[in-house]
């Protein structure tokens, strides 16, 4: 598959590994391309920063995370995500029906971060009822091929966000004691891939 000649650049704030750049950073890890890695303090400074960010061009919103590859500015993450795959060849559905699974699955994913974000700083009763269902929904689409990830052998892009949901959860303390069997799977099959776990090593 196709790489960028030049070195793609990623904005986004340092947060560790919490938000919507670190599905970019697996996604991109796990591909092979080497980026530069630009993490914005996020503090007292972020709007002045962000505000920047906005007077150079490189955010319509002042918000992250943005990349810039091949000469083009790059924003939100899940439309970042489908064009990487489609510039790599990979990491997508090869059929319309497998495309739209792939799709379906980014929006549940979507979904459950609108949620996430709420609750980041303190997690309510209501979040912690909404957790098992998200992630019972995202079994039953899981079963439906043979594994470990949605489409079977060949990851997708919608199974980094799944991954990111999972980690963000359990940072927060809001993943269920146990995940379904399908996800159970699936997690030790996405920290089994090779840049995956080297990855995941540096991080600690």
């Amino acid at each position: 598959m196709p790489f960028p000649t030049t070195k793609p650049t990623l904005h986004y704030l340092d947060i560790g590994s919490l938000g919507r750049g670190e599905v970019i950073r697996l996604f991109l890890r796990d591909a092979g391309v080497d980026f530069e890695d630009v993490r914005y303090a996020y503090d007292d400074s972020w709007p002045a920063t962000s505000a920047e960010l906005k007077e150079k061009g490189l955010s319509v919103t002042g918000k992250v995370p943005v990349l810039e590859y091949e000469g083009k500015v790059l924003r939100q993450h899940l439309p970042i995500l489908r064009y990487l795959a489609r510039e790599l060849g990979s990491y997508d559905g090869n059929t319309s029906i497998e495309k739209y699974l792939v799709d379906a699955i980014a929006d549940m994913y979507n979904d459950w971060r609108f949620q996430w974000v709420k609750n980041k700083k303190g997690v309510t009763d209501e979040y912690k009822a909404f957790v098992p269902s998200y992630y019972k929904a995202l079994d039953k689409f899981y079963a439906e091929n043979s594994g470990p990830f949605l489409l079977g052998e060949r990851i997708t892009y919608a199974d980094f966000a799944v991954y990111q949901s999972i980690d963000n959860d359990s940072q927060i303390g809001a993943l269920p004691d146990a995940l379904p069997e399908r996800l159970t799977e699936f997690k030790t099959a996405f920290e089994g891939r090779p840049q995956i776990a080297a990855y995941l090593a540096s991080r600690h």
